[in-house]
């Protein structure tokens, strides 16, 4: 079974930059489209970003100007891109794709 694998989650003040990653073990990206979820403590789970097999892209409300989801099928990684990170925006991030979730990521915004 292909697993995920996010990275890049940490530490980031308040108008902050952070990149995610998300590395599959096979090459998933081409054949399904890939989400990056959130969760915060005490709240559901959210979508945040989709890219499609055919690469077009849709992004949730509270993000949207601010993330950007893009993927490397060579790489077989999925990117997101999160910049004038605002506290709301601490949570797991999640990459999910095929059925398959990742193990999650943590971003912390706070000066």
């Amino acid at each position: 079974q292909v697993q995920l694998v996010e990275s890049g989650g940490g530490l980031v003040q308040p108008g902050g930059s952070l990149r995610l990653s998300c590395a599959a073990s096979g090459s998933i990206f081409s054949i399904y489209g890939t989400g990056w979820y959130r969760q915060a403590t005490g709240k559901q789970r959210e979508l945040v970003a989709v890219i499609t097999k055919g690469g077009f892209t849709d992004y949730g409300d509270s993000v949207k100007g601010r993330f950007t989801i893009s993927r490397d099928n060579a790489k077989n990684t999925v990117y997101l891109q999160m910049n004038s990170l605002k506290h709301e925006d601490a949570a797991v991030y999640y990459c999910y794709c095929g059925g398959v979730w990742g193990q999650g990521t943590l971003v912390t915004v706070s000066s």
